[in-house]
């Protein structure tokens, strides 16, 4: 099967190199309404979206992120899962909190966040514009907090970085399926010579890349990733808590 749309989707890479220009004020308009028909949960709508274009914020989110790339060009967002609006709505119509500091309606706002980035990154993507999700703004998501002024019942949860692509990386190998989907129930039968397979695919994959060369396989990541404590990062649930979220 084949259409523009899934072709789109298929092919995706991340750009992390781009041009030296800006959204069009139509890009922009355009984006944004994207983000807006986007769907959401109950219909709360409990995300808002930050354009970062003063350049002392976006270096300051640069030194959060550590990635040199991250607001040197294009246009840089940081979507924030926002209770803080219908607080207020709560608050001017005379009625208390209700369950905004409980922890499955930040899971309902964190949903409506996430998929508003997706959608945004689609658009954006058949445009002809690159794109790159920044997870990286959570290494210190209290200095973000305060760059941004964020107020309660509200946090920054993925940075987005959108621009005309100025390099043509390969597509990077995925997962099997097999190892991904299931039917009626969860097969959690894994035997690490059943990814041999794609252990080989991820070697050569970075063996012949043409950008940030090394050699390495998807299990070695795996057994190195997750070994090393970030300290800023083990503070997020206090992050969180003093943001008023997640109480209950």
């Amino acid at each position: 099967m084949e259409n523009s749309t899934l072709n789109l989707l298929l092919k995706r890479r991340t750009i992390r190199a781009f041009k030296p220009q800006t959204l069009t004020a139509e890009q922009l308009q355009t984006l944004m309404e994207v983000a807006r028909q986007t769907a959401t949960s109950t219909f709360l709508q409990q995300c808002s979206i930050i354009h970062i274009t003063d350049p002392q914020i976006r270096a300051q989110i640069r030194a959060v992120s550590n990635q040199a790339y991250v607001g040197a060009n294009g246009d840089l967002f940081v979507f924030v899962i926002d209770l803080y609006r219908n607080q207020q709505i709560r608050q001017q119509k005379g009625v208390g909190d209700g369950r905004l500091h409980a922890t499955d309606v930040f899971l309902q706002a964190m949903e409506d966040t996430v998929l508003a980035a997706q959608n945004v990154t689609t658009a954006a993507e058949s445009m002809g514009l690159g794109c790159v999700f920044l997870g990286s703004i959570q290494n210190d998501v209290q200095k973000l907090i305060d760059v941004l002024q964020l107020p309660q019942l509200t946090f920054p949860l993925l940075g987005l970085q959108v621009g005309i692509p100025d390099q043509q990386p390969q597509l990077k190998p995925r997962l099997p399926l097999q190892f991904r989907t299931f039917e009626n129930h969860y097969d959690y039968h894994y035997q690490l010579a059943d990814l041999a397979d794609y252990d080989e695919v991820i070697h050569q994959y970075y063996d012949l890349r043409d950008t940030n060369q090394r050699v390495d396989t998807f299990t070695h990541q795996i057994t190195t990733k997750l070994n090393t404590s970030l300290a800023k990062r083990d503070q997020i649930l206090n992050i969180l808590h003093q943001q008023g979220l997640c109480l209950e």
